[in-house]
């Protein structure tokens, strides 16, 4: 009998070819109430990560930037203003809907001229090498199905000089915030998922796949191994969530 790699959705254990299925799944079925369930889950502090997340990307006017898994265009609405007229923000998604919601909120918003839309693999990314300035992925890593290629194809697109800001969820490190976390995790977010999204399922993996992605020091050496230097990585909300850097030299 023919074995085939396996991957994890969440808990289950799965065959690798059925994960970016699976995934596209979830997304295509809550893209529309995203951004609204962003705010709701978190009560708006994601707002203030994505900020922290983009201060730390050194943006000067005329970058490149590539916003990896962009989905609805949070951080690519707070890159525009930074790359000015002559620079370009590629907002990229692997899926469709999330894509779609994205350039929708980004055109009602006024962004033109220095945006673009790709829809694109993590792990196979269509540009050449050398292309960016910065790349960012935001909540995004954690749904790839293989880490180890996307970040070897984020290394490969920047530029010499180049950076890539990581923003996830990760492990919390504050002391007594774990317990505290998993109950909202597992109990409070599937039935605000199934009252706001009708899609209970869907919030249950993202509370599994969190637990599932590797923690703030494994994640740091993953980068290293795909050929960035000068990692670090920075802690908000108790470790709640982490943002990593990385540049290529």
């Amino acid at each position: 009998m023919e074995k085939f790699e396996t991957t994890h959705f969440g808990y289950q254990t799965i065959d690798t070819r059925e994960k970016a299925h699976k995934v596209a799944g979830v997304f295509h079925s809550v893209a529309s109430r995203y951004d609204l369930m962003n705010d709701l889950m978190s009560l708006g502090i994601h707002r203030l990560w994505k900020h922290f997340a983009v201060r730390l990307c050194g943006i000067r006017p005329g970058d490149q930037v590539l916003d990896l898994a962009g989905g609805t265009g949070d951080l690519s609405n707070r890159l525009l203003p930074l790359v000015g007229p002559k620079g370009l923000v590629i907002l990229s998604d692997i899926n469709a809907s999330m894509l779609c919601e994205g350039r929708k909120r980004l055109v009602d918003e006024g962004a033109v001229g220095n945006i673009a839309y790709v829809q694109a693999d993590a792990e196979q990314l269509p540009f050449p090498d050398n292309t960016f300035d910065c790349l960012t992925i935001g909540f995004g890593l954690r749904n790839v199905t293989c880490q180890e290629r996307a970040l070897e194809a984020m290394y490969r697109t920047l530029k010499p000089g180049g950076r890539a800001i990581i923003l996830e969820f990760s492990h919390p490190v504050a002391p007594g915030l774990k317990p505290a976390y998993d109950l909202y995790s597992f109990a409070v977010l599937p039935i605000l998922g199934k009252l706001v999204t009708s899609d209970a399922a869907s919030y249950r993996y993202l509370a599994e796949s969190i637990r599932m992605h590797p923690d703030q020091d494994t994640l740091l050496r993953m980068m290293e191994e795909a050929g960035f230097e000068r990692c670090q990585y920075f802690n908000l909300s108790g470790g709640i969530v982490a943002v990593h850097r990385g540049y290529k030299f």
